[in-house]
């Protein structure tokens, strides 16, 4: 089964590809704000199609939204481990007691 692990390696080795062959290079090229909006977009994209109704549109934005965070992650330098380990801990206690924890 393919894995977000295996997405993240994935773009990490495309991300030491040429521009010419490497879609994510190029994403990667145009920096960390054009990365935030392609997977902001891609977010607006998925919201559209979850409330559409349309199950093959959200699995394709889904996947769209993943491979962008990924990128967006690649862009700042900052590891898919560090995020999970950051689901871990919150997953620790409920998600309202986790929620009220931030507004303290």
């Amino acid at each position: 089964m393919f894995t977000l692990d295996d997405l993240s390696r994935l773009i990490a080795q495309r991300a030491e590809a040429s521009a010419e062959k490497s879609y994510t290079r190029t994403l990667l090229d145009k920096g960390v704000a054009h990365c935030a909006k392609k997977f902001g977009e891609e977010a607006f994209e998925t919201a559209i199609a979850a409330v559409a109704q349309d199950d093959a549109a959200l699995r394709a934005e889904a996947a769209d939204v993943l491979y962008h965070l990924l990128v967006l992650l690649q862009a700042r330098g900052v590891p898919l481990a560090e995020v999970l380990a950051e689901l871990e801990r919150r997953t620790q206690r409920s998600g309202l007691e986790e929620k009220a924890s931030r507004r303290a």
